[in-house]
């Protein structure tokens, strides 16, 4: 996507000065890359698409235009979901708490629960013995150790014998099935999605051998780095892989287990990403509000915040681009060293450190990859959160999907 100061300015005029764009096309060939890539080595393979990672309604459509999934981890979430036109028979419902109600009405809708823990199977149970007349199919998160030093809290321990437990309720359940696997390592190394594949066949070994029920899906997860430019890429202390190397690692012990098997009892293979799709498909441009010397060091101040962009402990120099207002009554300079500073006053609220070059108030800093987890957990704190817009570089269109919050937005909750 290329950017201009006059389509910046064309964009403020109508939704303010600090706002997101949202870069559909690139979003779409992120998806339309991994999906293919993992189809070349297993071709049964599909994406449900994290919308923890950034549900904005318009991304939720464009998967389910894809033909994707949606993978929820809430009752909001699937909401969202079913908002946005999504069939229920079209998302996995995972995560370590669900509403009651929420599993219900998915489940009898033809969606997918994957149980998370023996308590949340016993009301699955009890939600199928209240509805005899209904077949409903039930996953269950596996856990065992994928060797990347973290005690996973989430998902049915294998070793002790209660995925094995879990089973047998299902089993004992009349019209429960036991439709998929399904796992969630959050490493993104590729060791971690060597050990998690592997892990995964292992149990479908058991499972056959047991002599279970063929199975609709197996799951992998998230947890995949997504695209970079070198100066991102840099600031990691790991190999960061490819679409290509996580597909070849994760998608081909499947093929290879399967490759016996009639087409028709060859279950989909289901990833979960995030990052890996909308990651590089979001930016926030921020204009710089002033720029001062504390000590001999120079600090600009911005009118976003880290908040907005990388609310994580994990920050790291985003790429960036400064558009200049060359009728701008500011006369700009050339500086060394400049910190990015965030409207809040919080010491620590840096969106960029080490700039150098030109620089003058009312610039806009446009800050590159920050779609995963940006606008979903920027809390509500000194400032309401600021619009999305979506812009077609083919057409020049601009498209609001999300104005800005207001004080109303935040405060009616409240009692005055």
């Amino acid at each position: 996507m290329k950017l201009s100061r006059i389509l910046l300015d064309r964009i403020e005029e109508n939704f303010g000065c600090t706002f997101y764009i949202l870069d559909s096309h690139q979003f779409s060939e992120n998806y339309r890359n991994l999906l293919q890539t993992f189809q070349i080595y297993y071709s049964n393979t599909h994406i449900a698409y994290s919308y923890k990672t950034n549900y904005t309604p318009r991304i939720c459509q464009l998967v389910d235009k894809f033909g994707g999934w949606a993978e929820v981890v809430s009752d909001m979430e699937y909401q969202i979901a079913r908002n946005a036109g999504v069939s229920p028979t079209k998302i996995f419902f995972n995560g370590p708490y669900k509403k009651v109600t929420a599993i219900e009405d998915l489940l009898l809708q033809g969606g997918i629960v994957n149980a998370d823990s023996m308590q949340e199977l016993w009301k699955i149970s009890e939600i199928a013995l209240r509805h005899p007349e209904c077949a409903l199919s039930v996953g269950l998160r596996c856990n065992f150790d994928v060797k990347d030093g973290v005690l996973s809290r989430f998902g049915f321990d294998v070793v002790s014998g209660d995925l094995d437990a879990a089973k047998q309720l299902i089993k004992e359940t009349p019209n429960l099935r036991l439709a998929g696997l399904h796992c969630h390592f959050a490493n993104r190394s590729l060791e971690t999605w060597r050990n998690g594949a592997a892990g995964m066949v292992n149990l479908l070994r058991e499972h056959y051998q047991a002599g279970g029920e063929d199975l609709t899906f197996v799951s992998l997860g998230g947890g995949l780095y997504g695209n970079m430019p070198p100066s991102l890429r840099a600031q990691f202390n790991v190999e960061i892989p490819s679409y290509e190397d996580y597909a070849k690692t994760a998608a081909q012990p499947f093929s290879d287990f399967f490759r016996g098997f009639d087409h028709g009892r060859q279950p989909m293979l289901i990833i979960e990403p995030g990052t890996a799709l909308v990651a590089d498909a979001m930016k926030f441009a921020a204009k710089v509000v002033s720029i001062k010397s504390i000590r001999g060091k120079t600090i600009a101040t911005l009118m976003g915040s880290i908040y907005n962009i990388n609310p994580t402990p994990n920050r790291k120099n985003l790429p960036i681009n400064v558009y200049h207002q060359d009728s701008s009554p500011n006369v700009r300079q050339h500086y060394d060293d400049v910190d990015f500073a965030g409207y809040t006053c919080i010491e620590s609220d840096y969106l960029y450190r080490h700039y150098s070059g030109q620089l003058a108030v009312d610039d806009f800093v446009v800050f590159d990859d920050v779609g995963a987890y940006s606008v979903v957990m920027k809390p509500p704190f000194i400032l309401p959160n600021f619009a999305i817009v979506e812009y077609n570089e083919e057409t020049g269109t601009v498209n609001l999907i999300k104005r800005a919050e207001t004080f109303d937005d935040l405060f009616q909750t409240y009692q005055f």
